[in-house]
């Protein structure tokens, strides 16, 4: 079971989003989400806003019965990725979790 990665800010949510369509090229609705650890009733509204500025593509397909959305990113979304999150990202890195027990290990070991 993988564990949890608690609260991410909407920053870092567009940045996985737009990192992780450009790394595998184009994915449907629910690989998207699992890679990038999201919930679709809670973060559908990303995708609809990354869609609205043309950072990403949304294409729907009919599979037999079902339809499958497809989202690929765009050359503006990999743009703004490039420009303005990753110089964000070096600003403000994301929170790392620190392992306590680990942390208490080392203290026990320093005082040993």
């Amino acid at each position: 079971m993988s564990a949890s990665r608690g609260y991410r800010d909407r920053v870092y949510i567009i940045k996985d989003i737009i990192l992780t369509l450009g790394e595998y090229g184009a994915l449907n609705q629910t690989s998207l989400l699992s890679y990038c650890g999201l919930n679709l009733t809670k973060h559908r509204s990303i995708l609809e806003d990354l869609e609205s500025h043309q950072m990403i593509t949304r294409e729907e397909k009919i599979m037999g019965k079902r339809t499958v959305t497809f989202y690929k990113v765009t050359p503006n979304g990999i743009e703004f990725c490039h420009n303005i999150l990753n110089p964000y990202e070096n600003l403000f890195p994301r929170k790392k979790q620190k392992d306590e027990s680990s942390e208490n290990k080392f203290r026990v070991l320093i005082l040993v």
